[in-house]
């Protein structure tokens, strides 16, 4: 009688116990486009040239290319310092270079004079000085290495 109770006890339980769910795999998407450099570049070139553009919109959109792994192109440069300068923001310009010289990576001493060199027209129409112009390369309290005193 026992054995009969725990038995029918045991079949409820069984049937009651929770199946796990068959979930679907995961979705390829071969369907999602790959943007193209040159659409890149036309995308924010087009997004700093609007007449519109304000300050929260110049720094999103510097945001946003900072987050690419990507060094833009200096037509895209120039598009952003000129947004800068049309809501007067000098500091924003010259942070942006600075950022750029950071994106540049190790190859530093290939691009960022390459770029530099591709928007030194417009830095001196809009009269922007590069940060190494402003000495900001350089730590203003940099102590001395106590390694290489002697």
């Amino acid at each position: 009688m026992l054995r009969s109770a725990l038995t029918c006890a045991h079949q409820l339980l069984v049937k009651r116990a929770v199946k796990p769910t068959i979930v679907a795999g995961p979705r390829f998407m071969s369907g999602h486009n790959v943007e193209t450099d040159e659409q890149f570049d036309a995308r924010y070139e087009n997004y700093f040239n609007r007449p519109d553009i304000d300050g929260w919109e110049v720094r999103k959109g510097m945001n946003d290319i900072c987050g690419e792994d990507v060094v833009p192109e200096p037509k895209i440069v120039i598009a952003a310092l000129k947004a800068c300068r049309r809501v007067n923001d000098y500091a924003l310009a010259v942070r942006f270079i600075e950022a750029i010289k950071d994106k540049c990576g190790g190859k530093v001493a290939e691009i960022y004079p390459y770029i530099i060199q591709e928007i030194r027209p417009t830095l001196t129409e809009l009269g922007i000085d590069t940060p190494e112009e402003l000495g900001y390369d350089k730590p203003e309290l940099a102590l001395q290495n106590i390694y290489e005193v002697h």
